[in-house]
């Protein structure tokens, strides 16, 4: 016996062809003599049927930081004193970004590859560690706008959808649906 595992108008992510796509229609397939359908599948508007173990959902994810301790950080080079290296920003030093409260966790990057553009990684770091603000930024942006539309202007409404746009692209998590109960889109969380 098959239970439906999504709903009609549900978002999901169509994991064969790598797209999202909304449940237009639940085919259910009933044989005589069964009480339920014998299998369900699904019309997402892309050319075929699929069935639900092809289809996950958008979910929050468990794992999201708030990014509150994320900080850029300075740590020793190991293998070049700072007299081997006067071309770096900071001489016998590479930025690393760490995102947990107890100093470490987070990003880094190897010696040479400092070593090759270090501008360029300096310029990473300071982006990676400002991420978080700039999140909330963007999430503050979009919920303004979305108060009250109609008195943003063009140019705010669209600034509001490309930070929607980008919020998601970081905020939805895929996950496959619960056994046999109808789960609802999950609206994903944007800190």
């Amino acid at each position: 016996m098959a239970r439906a595992q999504f709903q009609k108008g549900q978002k999901v992510w169509v994991e064969c062809v790598g797209a999202w796509a909304q449940i237009e229609k639940v085919q259910p397939v009933w044989a005589k003599g069964f009480e339920e359908p014998v299998r369900v599948t699904y019309d997402v508007g892309l050319g075929r049927e699929f069935l639900g173990h092809e289809l996950l959902l958008p979910t929050d994810d468990p794992a999201a930081n708030t990014g509150d301790s994320w900080r850029l950080m300075r740590a020793r080079n190991k293998w070049q004193l700072a007299d081997d290296c006067p071309h770096h920003p900071f001489p016998g030093t590479y930025p690393v970004v760490v995102t947990d409260k107890a100093d470490w966790g987070g990003w880094r990057v190897p010696g040479a590859e400092y070593d090759r553009d270090p501008d360029q990684i300096e310029f990473q770091a300071r982006l990676i560690a400002a991420a978080p603000r700039l999140m909330a930024l963007a999430t503050q942006l979009a919920s303004s706008v979305d108060e009250a539309p109609d008195d943003a202007p063009p140019e705010l409404q669209t600034l509001a959808r490309e930070a929607r746009t980008v919020l998601k692209t970081i905020t939805d998590v895929l996950a496959a649906p619960s056994d046999g109960v109808p789960a609802p889109a999950h609206e994903s969380r944007a800190a």
